[in-house]
């Protein structure tokens, strides 16, 4: 395959991903996470203060802000208590400036979410470049397919989220920090501590890539040493150091302290004490963080620890959610697997097996005879195969243990490198015996999932996977992110002013604001409310986490309210809006 048509192939495609995206985008009202990091973004741009969602890094809050920069009619709401008093008031400010203080909502969600689909593109981009470096075209090109139809690239690209910026961090840091292991000349060890900076900037969930990059580092060093075996491991876990030095010196510290130079020391000393008192992070490691806010040059350093124990102890403490029925606070072990299974397309599921069946044949001799050697001679040789693999097991079994189980989106970081060893492999299959049946089948393969993604354009949140019985099945197995994030609230409005609707009752979940676009027609509703008190002859709209949340079985150990909505069990809903929202019909 040439290289000029592989390079129309792939920016073909990666113009497919920016429009699909662009325009399946436009209708979708904010989701729940946008709520708080996009009025986030703005305050830090404007205010240069953190005070508001530091469980996330900033760096994909920025770049989603920079364009509401440049709206003149912008308020903001420096006055209200959610921003003066109130400690991480994300959620009450981020509903005052986005629908209460006067602002273009809808302008300020399509501009900050179109930085997130460049991003998205440039991830494609990046991706396709790596894997054509290392693999060739046929690899790339497959890739690079597979990215552009996937459903949950697709979803979550469009969406002021950090998720999508996980992955990035993981693809570009991880491709530098291979280059400086293959040639640590400067040039490579600065590259590596930059990309390594940006991660950290990304998303708190990839401090795994420490420990990673640490693992990979005395693999390769071990594999490397001649003469001094204990040297070379010494210098490459030096120079490893060094790298990390220089991605917190010159990318963490500059960037958290403009985040912090407008934040005032009493506050951010108010803020931090209160913050990790609610957590379960060890009181040493506390009050360190505590004493770091009091001294200037370290106050950068305290704000990124603050964020990183927050979402560490959101990360074993749980959230509230429904899945297979039931509903737990503690999470579920097998939430990860099960949801990828049901979330991703069939036909890229079929592949990934064929691509472990044709490992396997490949490894012909019992894995047990010779284990030792034959997997040191694959290692040295398949370096980078070896790199993707231990991300992956890193991470899954990270995830697996986590008790944050809210959606398929937590996986995306793990994504790209799944894609290229499954491309990997799947070319090498393509050779003979039997080579036109396999091209058969891959051809098969690759037109199924184009058409299973396409097909249910614009709700590429909402996509199930045929395992399922579709999105129109999905609500009975999982949903928040993974099925309703509060997308479809200005399809709603659209839905009842069609209809010609004059009231309708509304327990809606998601970054929206029922009242703001419904206006009169609107009135409220929640789950543990009197249904008599609904009256007879009215439309009732109750999204879907909040249907099943109100529906599911208590799991061992939860004690919140639950089964307030089995008196909708007698009802069948006369509509779904975008799969996330039931509408009923009360007489």
């Amino acid at each position: 395959m040439s290289n000029r048509f592989t390079n129309i192939l792939a920016i073909s495609l990666l113009i497919f991903v920016f429009l699909i995206a662009f325009f399946s985008m436009k209708d979708d009202s904010a989701t729940m996470d946008e709520i708080a990091h996009l009025p986030a973004g703005y305050s830090y741009l404007t205010q240069k203060d953190m005070r508001l969602n530091p469980e996330h890094p900033p760096l994909i809050k920025d770049l989603a802000a920079i364009p509401l920069l440049f709206i003149k009619e912008i308020k903001f709401p420096s006055e209200i208590k959610a921003w003066k008093e109130d400690i991480n008031g994300q959620w009450d400010f981020g509903f005052s400036f986005l629908y209460h203080a006067g602002n273009p909502v809808d302008k300020m969600i399509f501009w900050g979410r179109v930085p997130m689909i460049l991003l998205l593109v440039f991830l494609g981009g990046f991706l396709f470049y790596w894997a054509r470096e290392f693999y060739g075209n046929k690899v790339a090109l497959l890739v690079l397919f597979l990215f552009s139809f996937s459903p949950t690239f697709l979803a979550h690209g469009r969406l002021i989220t950090t998720d999508v910026g996980a992955a990035l961090g993981v693809v570009i840091s991880t491709y530098f920090w291979l280059k400086f292991l293959k040639n640590p000349r400067p040039k490579n060890l600065i590259l590596a501590g930059l990309t390594f900076g940006i991660a950290m900037l990304l998303k708190f969930s990839l401090i795994l890539l420490v420990p990673f990059f640490a693992f990979i580092t005395l693999i390769y060093a071990w594999f490397k040493a001649e003469k001094k075996p204990l040297f070379d491991i010494l210098k490459y876990l030096s120079l490893a150091l060094l790298i990390g030095v220089i991605g917190v010196v010159f990318i963490i510290w500059p960037v958290y302290h403009y985040h912090t130079l407008n934040y005032p020391v009493k506050r951010q000393l108010r803020d931090t004490q209160f913050l990790l008192s609610t957590t379960a992070i060890p009181k040493p490691l506390t009050a360190l963080n505590i004493r770091m806010a009091q001294i200037p040059v370290l106050r950068p350093f305290s704000q990124y620890l603050l964020g990183l124990f927050l979402a560490l102890n959101r990360g074993t403490s749980g959230n509230t959610t429904y899945f297979l029925g039931e509903i737990s606070a503690a999470g579920w072990r097998n939430y990860f697997p099960i949801v990828y299974s049901i979330k991703e397309p069939l036909a890229f599921q079929i592949l990934t097996a064929l691509a472990l069946l044709y490992i396997a044949w490949l490894i012909k001799k019992p894995f047990w005879q010779n284990t030792f050697q034959r997997l040191r001679s694959w290692t040295k040789s398949h370096f980078p195969e070896f790199t993707m693999l231990s991300f992956i097991g890193i991470y899954w079994i990270t995830s697996l243990s986590s008790r944050l189980n809210i959606g398929v989106r937590h996986l995306l970081p793990v994504f790209p490198f799944t894609f290229i060893l499954v491309s990997v492999a799947t070319i090498k299959w393509l050779s003979e015996p039997f080579l036109k049946i396999k091209y058969l089948i891959l051809g098969a393969l690759i037109l199924w999932q184009a058409i299973s993604v396409i097909s249910i354009y614009p709700y590429f949140l909402s996509y199930f996977n045929e395992l399922a019985g579709g999105p129109d099945q999905g609500y009975i197995y999982t949903v928040n992110s993974n099925l309703d994030w509060g997308q479809d609230l200005k399809r709603l409005k659209k839905w009842a002013n069609l209809r010609g609707i004059d009231k309708i009752y509304v327990d809606y979940f998601g970054g929206g604001d029922a009242q703001y676009y419904l206006k009169e027609k609107y009135a409220p509703w929640w789950g543990q409310r009197d249904p008599k008190e609904i009256e007879k002859g009215s439309y009732l709209a109750v999204s879907a986490t909040f249907l099943e949340g109100g529906r599911g079985i208590p799991a061992p150990g939860f004690n919140q309210p639950s089964g307030y909505y089995h008196w909708l069990d007698k009802y069948q809903p006369i509509e779904k809006i975008g799969y996330s929202i039931f509408i009923y019909y009360i007489d």
